[in-house]
């Protein structure tokens, strides 16, 4: 029988709840598979197959989990590539989506500015993974990102040709270091750019750059990390399926 190790004072199912979160962060099933059957999750922590429903759902509704019909609930994988084509244009001369070439600029190991690891929820003398990206479509720059990422967990980047790896960086997160992006939180500004972002996206300094600030969580909703995507005004769209808002 597995315990459950979280605040006693909070309702089982929510106990629960938090208990298999944490499991799906620590990869005891990974994106795709699926979790054991109600039945057996009752059995295997005594609680009552309702109270197992409610914590479920619950993870169900924030897009942790997802059931298919007559196979059982499985982990979902996030897709984030859809970001991108929500805030910005990226299209080919006939008119079809592109995902834009990554060229890794540098990566280094650095002390954490106080910034970063009040974002990433680290000490002020934290050790964190900086890296610099440059997003290209047709070997012309589109966005300049900066990259924040906990040194503990993201240590093998350092120790590998991240230029051979493919254009997304999630999926080598994922192969690489064990760690999954569950899920994000977006703001987006607007700025004139400053000399060194300038001369990365090849315009005018003070020209008007939008910026993508994005804190990204595993599946217990721990920070994995931090970046700042600035692109030109000029490919900036914006766009939502009201369909999905209840209005």
């Amino acid at each position: 029988m597995n315990r459950l190790s979280s605040d006693v004072r909070l309702p089982l199912y929510q106990r629960l709840r938090d208990q298999l979160a944490e499991q799906i962060a620590n990869n005891r099933w990974r994106p795709g598979e699926a979790i054991p059957t109600e039945a057996a999750l009752s059995s295997e922590y005594c609680l009552s197959t309702g109270t197992v429903r409610k914590a479920i759902d619950m993870l169900v509704n924030e897009n942790i989990l997802e059931r298919q019909q007559g196979r059982g609930t499985f982990i979902r994988r996030p897709q984030f590539q859809s970001s991108l084509f929500r805030f910005f244009r990226f299209q080919s001369a006939s008119g079809e989506r592109q995902v834009p070439e990554s060229r890794i600029l540098s990566i280094e190991a650095v002390t954490a500015p106080s910034a970063v690891s009040h974002a990433l929820g680290l000490p002020l003398d934290a050790q964190v993974i900086r890296l610099i990206r440059l997003r290209l479509l047709d070997a012309q720059p589109v966005l300049a990102e900066e990259i924040w990422l906990p040194q503990v967990q993201f240590q093998t980047l350092l120790e590998i040709d991240l230029s051979r790896q493919g254009p997304l960086l999630y999926p080598i997160y994922e192969e690489q270091c064990g760690q999954v992006v569950a899920y994000a939180e977006e703001t987006l500004t607007a700025e004139a750019i400053n000399e060194t972002h300038a001369r990365l996206l090849q315009v005018p300094v003070n020209s008007p750059v939008v910026v993508i600030e994005r804190l990204a969580r595993n599946y217990a909703g721990q920070p994995l990390e931090w970046r700042r995507s600035r692109g030109h005004a000029s490919h900036f769209r914006y766009s939502v399926d009201l369909s999905l808002i209840h209005i």
